[in-house]
């Protein structure tokens, strides 16, 4: 969960909206890309060329990519495919299922589809079998079941099916509807999650979720989960809409359990080509220990906290995506610290967590048009492996044999090599470049001001003071994540009143100062 800063008295300098500018209109028909290694010796950023960062596949979009829900792409075929078993709403499917052998295709007939009269009362697969729905075709939950397809089955396939009603909005915390168990394999495409309890779907191993509607679920409209961390899976060509609707944040604060979607320790993702809009919560989360992870082509818009947050993970490639209006409801009761569109929270890059996108985090192609914020990175100086105030049991991925959650919570050795160094989940590596940044204040409202923090990016930590053992106190971190970890903006265009923090949360910084010496930040960029 993004935790707040360490409380700290410090001088702050606010500058008026006056002392900042609007840009000049820049394209961004073509993504710029720029050499890792250069320096422009005027300025110590790097220098515009041909380099390693990735380029998106397209040009951020204008429009909704996947405007899925209630669309008549979504109805299955009125027949049943050759060899299905045909389930009427008067049969007893789960019954119907465990009768089969595994392979079988299940042609779900028009009408409401129950389960049986019990909490538990499920389809359990076989291996291999695909559910099919017909244009109306509804497996409800009626809210009596909780979850409509439980157990271990690998490679089953749900397609056209909408699925609903499966606990109350607020049942299933931290629990999925869809493959509850997070089995390997699942194809979950042109169907209807909406209305249920906790998470409409899992995402286990090699899971693909593509061309649904996940829509007014209780907690999430997917999470990828399971017991050892999924890999591989894809999201792509989704409508990920006005889920959370039980606003598990307020009820369990900081239990860090919200938004659109959410990834834990999943290594390998592909999110692309989806509309997430309109969530409670973030609208995308990937929460400690994530790698490897492709996010382009999607639009995030007028979700309520952040539209990105990528937290104590490392490797992704965030590219060609639009962002606008996120963190319009949880920026004004947020005062002094930022909530941005993405949100780099004590992430980077580092190839021994994986050698995809492992030289560099990168920021770059996207639009962000009036959202609260812009790009944070940011890193706690109290939160490392083994220290109280990060709240997993979990170690990093960048030596954890050696640097194991016991050896870093150990206070003789945290300040010893390689547990100094490998025991943090560091923002290091974040690069962010060619990006539009448009912020018009009127957009947001009467509460977007300086000393609500919006209109920020920046980069910056807080005054490390706990616990008492710590060897990161003080303002080691706040130089490290600022100056010292090669997180760079670069050839950005700014159009209106934006604020920069460097250092210090609170710290404003003047857009001179930003581009000048100790920070050297946003050569290249163009304001006005």
């Amino acid at each position: 969960m993004p935790p707040g800063p360490s409380p700290r008295p410090r001088p702050r300098l606010l500058l008026g909206w006056a002392g900042l500018a609007v840009v000049l209109v820049a394209s961004l028909a073509a993504l710029r890309t720029s050499s890792l290694g250069a320096a422009d010796p005027a300025t110590g950023g790097p220098v515009g060329g041909p380099g390693a960062e990735p380029q998106a596949r397209a040009e951020a979009p204008d429009d909704a990519p996947a405007a899925i829900c209630g669309s008549p792409r979504l109805d299955g075929p009125a027949e049943p495919p050759e060899g299905a078993v045909v389930v009427r709403d008067s049969d007893d499917l789960p019954l119907v299922v465990s009768e089969s052998p595994p392979g079988t295709t299940f042609w779900l007939a028009p009408g409401r589809h129950r389960l049986g009269e019990t909490a538990y009362d499920s389809v359990r697969p076989h291996d291999g079998d695909t559910f099919v729905g017909a244009p109306g075709a509804v497996l409800d939950g009626d809210g009596t079941n909780l979850y409509a397809f439980t157990g271990q089955a690998s490679d089953v396939t749900v397609r056209h099916l909408t699925v609903e009603g499966f606990g109350g909005r607020l049942d299933n915390r931290n629990q999925g509807v869809v493959n509850h168990d997070s089995a390997p394999g699942w194809l979950v495409e042109h169907s209807t999650l909406r209305r249920n309890g906790g998470a409409g779907v899992f995402l286990g191993d090699g899971a693909v979720v593509r061309h649904n509607c996940l829509t007014e679920n209780g907690q999430y409209g997917f999470s990828a989960y399971s017991p050892t961390g999924p890999q591989d899976v894809v999201l792509h060509h989704n409508e990920i809409s006005h889920n959370n609707t039980a606003d598990w944040e307020k009820r369990i604060p900081t239990c860090g359990c919200t938004g659109g979607g959410k990834f834990w320790a999943t290594t390998g993702a592909e999110i692309t080509d989806n509309w997430v809009h309109h969530n409670t919560g973030p609208g995308l989360w990937a929460d400690n220990n994530n790698t490897g992870f492709t996010i382009e082509g999607n639009l995030v818009e007028h979700n309520d906290s952040e539209g990105l947050v990528y937290e104590t993970s490392y490797n992704a490639s965030i590219v060609g995506n639009t962002f606008i209006g996120n963190g319009t409801v949880k920026g004004p009761r947020n005062p002094g610290f930022p909530t941005p569109a993405v949100y780099v929270s004590e992430s980077g890059a580092d190839p021994r967590a994986g050698r995809l996108h492992g030289e560099a985090l990168v920021v770059a192609g996207n639009r962000f048009i009036d959202n609260w914020g812009g790009v944070a990175i940011w890193e706690n100086a109290d939160r490392y492996a083994g220290s109280p105030a990060n709240p997993t049991q979990d170690t990093t991925l960048v030596n954890p044999e050696v640097a194991t959650f016991e050896a870093c919570a150990d206070p003789d050795l945290i300040a010893e090599d390689p547990y100094f160094d490998d025991c943090r989940w560091k923002s290091q590596h974040v690069h962010v470049h060619d990006n539009l940044f448009q912020l018009d204040p009127e957009q947001l409202g009467p509460e977007c001001t300086e000393e609500n923090i919006c209109g920020v990016s920046g980069i910056f930590s807080n005054w490390g003071t706990f616990p008492p053992h710590s060897p990161f106190q003080g303002t080691l971190v706040e130089n490290a994540v600022t100056l010292e970890q090669d997180n760079r903006f670069w050839d950005n265009t700014y159009r209106g009143p934006w604020l920069f923090m460097a250092l210090e949360a609170g710290t404003f910084v003047t857009w001179n100062q930003w581009r000048s010496e100790p920070y050297l930040q946003d050569a290249g960029s163009s304001t006005q």
